[in-house]
């Protein structure tokens, strides 16, 4: 069982950063795939980016490639989403998940998820 726990969102003018951490428990941080997904009002969840247990291969929605990049620090049970650029349509609840196996962009596919952090971007 692992508890992922976001932060780090908040209200940011447009072209704007922030970084957005999220915490797991447990020591087997390194076992698992982690990705960001996102969930605007009245939209469904989407996927933001990726990243494998090693840290070696990422993916990323076509909407934050080259603004956003995920990282990972395996010894400190984190994953990153730094996220420059910020546009108003970035606007959303922001969620981490995890996975055993790499599963990109495929939500269903992941086991674990935190409660979301809210990112607003102000025009």
């Amino acid at each position: 069982q692992v508890q992922l726990v976001e932060s780090g969102g908040g209200l940011v003018q447009a072209g704007g950063s922030l970084r957005l951490s999220c915490v797991a428990s447990g020591r087997t941080f390194s076992r698992y795939a982690m990705g960001w997904f996102r969930q605007a009002p009245g939209k469904e969840r989407e996927f933001v980016a990726a990243i494998s247990r090693s840290g070696h291969i990422t993916d990323y929605a076509d909407s934050v490639k080259g603004r956003f990049t995920i990282s990972r620090d395996n010894a400190e049970n984190t994953v990153y989403l730094q996220m420059n650029s910020l546009k108003p349509e970035d606007t959303a609840v922001y969620y981490c998940a995890g996975s055993t196996v790499y599963s990109g962009r495929y939500y269903s596919q992941y086991e674990y998820w935190g409660q979301g952090t809210q990112v607003t971007v102000s025009s």
